[in-house]
This record gives structure tokens, C-alpha cells and sequence, in this order.
């Protein structure tokens, strides 16, 4: 295995990389999906949790922290509640993980023919971010399909991901699927370059650690790295979020109280003056509690699978 920022450009044929990206994106996702639905649950709540009398007038559940939100959502919709959105997501986290281990080698391969070499770091960055970014766009109509089921209460809004495409074509439109659209980009290019960059980077260091948690270096480079650039992009997220679910739908969903948003900047603007610095900002604890396994998942997944394909020769 090759050192530092070279083991995912140099390792496999691309066939294999894409096998390997598509397994580590579904093994990921299902590891994690519960954390998921609470995330987005959370995200979508606009009510304050401190302030008793916001509750007064809300239509729908109150939840409060993770563990509460898991148990109040299998109380009214049974365990399979936490797996709601869980079939546009699987097809999204496939196709996402796919794509996006294919750009980041394409573009690092790229990158690593110029003359001079960039420094290692920005290379990574580079990398991750324009993969990143292309893998958000080509999979968003899954993206979005995932929040809407996982926003669903005990109404049926869809009654299944076919209808659900119909019902938002006929309605909305094409551009109905990219709701929200250019607030995951802003998010996932730094995201990503910073998540890569911060992979890379740690990597060959906790690789050389022997009895590393999670069961090596690659998942614990992976948490960290995931820990650090989910923070810093995080009210992009939340914005997404709250843009999916509008539509003729947006008072159909769990939560009844979604405010009417329009566009990224005024989305945040809104939420500024309505609930503050903090509203930006709901749903992180679970996020970040996500966001560690779901990439040490999806990085060991990633090494492994691939590791497994190239020894038995597996290609498409």
C-alpha cells in the first residue's frame, strides 16, 4: 500500500475504486440511518427547547436530545420509523460513494501530473472538494427524497419513493428536485476538501499507531478529519435541510411549523433573527455523533472493499 495522499489515487483500476466507493457509501448508510432520522427531525424543528412557551402553539412532536427523539419516534411509529427515507438514501449513498472516490482519484491523478507538485495538503483539498462537489449534485434528487421520507410523521405525504417522484415532478417541477441544491455545494466543497485534507494528513501518523481504536488508523484518521470539517460547515446543513421540504408539502411533515424559506442567504437571515445563533446550529450534537462512525465506517468499508477486489480480481 502506497504512503499518504497516494493510497486512493494510485490503488485498484477504476472500475474497482468504483465497486469499492459504491459498498463503503451502502454499508455506511446502514450503520447509521437512525442517527440520520433524528438528525433531520431535529434540523427541521424550529420551536425553542428552552423556552416552554414556544411549545403552546406547535403542531406536531417536541423532541429533545437524541436518545429522547429515538425513543419518541419508535413510541409513535414503530422501529421502522428510524429507517424512514432508508431506500432513496441506500441508492444515494451508493451512487454518491461511487462517484465521488472516482472523481478524487481522477482528480488526483490529475493533479499529481502537473509540474511542479502542489503541496500534499492543498492537493488533497483540491481533490476532495471538486469530488465533493460532484458527487452532491449528480446524487441531490436521492438527497432530497431521503429528508422528505424522513421528515414524514404518521401522514403519508409519499406512499412510495415511484409515487414520490411523480407527485414532485407533476407538481414542482424538475427544479423541485434541487431544492436546496446550491446550499449543499457551499457545504460539501469545503466539507470535503477540509475532510480529505484533515484524511490525508492523519492518516500515515495513526497508521503507524499500534492498538488504535475502531480497529485502525484509516477509521480514526476518518473520525477526526469528518469531527472537524462537519463543524465548520454545519449551518449550510441545516439550511439544506429546511429548503427540501418546501413545496406544496412543507405542512404535511412532522414537524407542521416550517417556516416558508426562499433561498440560501435569506434562509439563514431568517433564522438569525428568529431563532438566533443557536437555530443554526440544531441538530449538531447528533451530527457529529453520526458523522465519526458514518466516515470510520466508510473509510474502513472503502479500504477493505477494495483491498478485497484487487486480490481476487474483481473489475467492471
Amino acid at each position: 500500500m502506497s504512503a499518504g495522499g497516494e493510497h486512493l489515487k494510485d490503488e485498484g483500476t477504476r472500475g474497482q475504486v468504483v465497486l469499492a466507493g459504491g459498498i463503503a457509501g451502502l454499508v455506511s448508510r446502514f450503520c447509521v440511518a437512525p442517527l440520520d432520522v433524528v438528525k433531520i427531525r431535529l434540523q427541521l424543528q424550529i420551536h425553542s427547547l428552552s423556552d416552554p412557551l414556544s411549545h403552546r402553539d406547535v403542531k406536531g412532536p417536541v423532541y429533545k436530545g437524541t436518545i429522547s427523539t429515538m425513543r419518541s419516534i419508535v413510541r409513535e411509529e414503530g422501529i421502522t420509523g428510524l429507517w424512514k427515507g432508508n431506500i432513496p438514501a441506500e441508492l444515494m449513498y451508493i451512487a454518491y460513494g461511487a462517484i465521488q472516490f472516482t472523481a478524487y482519484r481522477t482528480t488526483t491523478q490529475a493533479l499529481s501530473s502537473l509540474s511542479p507538485r502542489l503541496p500534499q495538503p492543498v492537493e488533497s483539498f483540491i481533490s476532495g472538494a471538486t469530488a465533493g462537489g460532484i458527487a452532491t449534485t449528480t446524487a441531490y434528487p436521492l438527497d432530497l427524497l431521503r429528508t422528505r421520507f424522513a421528515a414524514q410523521g404518521t401522514e403519508k405525504v409519499y406512499t412510495s419513493l415511484l409515487s414520490s417522484v411523480r407527485e414532485i415532478n407533476r407538481h414542482e417541477g424538475a427544479r423541485g428536485f434541487f431544492r436546496g441544491c446550491t446550499a449543499a455545494v457551499a457545504q460539501i466543497v469545503p466539507y470535503m476538501g477540509l475532510f480529505f485534507a484533515g484524511y490525508e494528513s492523519l492518516r500515515p501518523v495513526l497508521t503507524s499507531v499500534d492498538h488504535m481504536p475502531f480497529g485502525s488508523g484509516d477509521a480514526v484518521a476518518g473520525v477526526v478529519a469528518s469531527v472537524f470539517a462537519k463543524t465548520g460547515v454545519f449551518p449550510l446543513d441545516l439550511v439544506r435541510k429546511r429548503l427540501q421540504v418546501q413545496g406544496p408539502t412543507r405542512e404535511r411533515y412532522v414537524h407542521r411549523n416550517i417556516p416558508e424559506y426562499k433561498g440560501v442567504v435569506r434562509t439563514i437571515g431568517l433564522i438569525l433573527r428568529t431563532q438566533g445563533v443557536r437555530g443554526l446550529y440544531r441538530g449538531l450534537m447528533v451530527s457529529l455523533v453520526k458523522a465519526a462512525p458514518a466516515s470510520a465506517v466508510t473509510m474502513w468499508s472503502y479500504e477493505r472493499a477494495l483491498k478485497l477486489l484487487m486480490e481476487a480480481g474483481v473489475d467492471v
